[in-house]
């Protein structure tokens, strides 16, 4: 949970109020509100990130799950889609992973 969060729901708000998207910088949007993932990346995208950069989000993931041939099985295959997703949605991180047609499913880890 963020400060503004935090300060929202002590406030008597809940996590769930209007705020600011860090992806699409948009202020009285909702947040997802519902976690993601059981882990601290999942409550944090739950409480940060609003419904339509959430959903350009999968859509991505799913380009870059059939460009790269992820094996979602393989530890590195996860490690490099929650790179992209902190790139994605927060911009931290290096890069986000380009889609280069020429590569074509080539990629093995």
């Amino acid at each position: 949970m963020t400060d503004s969060s935090r300060d929202a729901t002590a406030a008597g708000g809940s996590a769930a109020d209007p705020m600011r998207c860090p992806r699409c910088e948009r202020e009285g949007v909702a947040p997802l509100g519902s976690a993601p993932f059981p882990n601290e990346l999942g409550q944090r995208i739950a409480a940060e990130i609003c419904v339509e950069c959430w959903e350009a989000w999968k859509h991505h993931q799913m380009l870059l799950i059939n460009h790269y041939g992820l094996n979602l099985q393989d530890a590195n295959a996860r490690t490099f889609l929650i790179t992209n997703l902190k790139s994605f949605l927060f911009a931290e991180g290096p890069a986000g992973a380009t889609i280069d047609t020429s590569k074509e499913g080539r990629v093995s880890w």
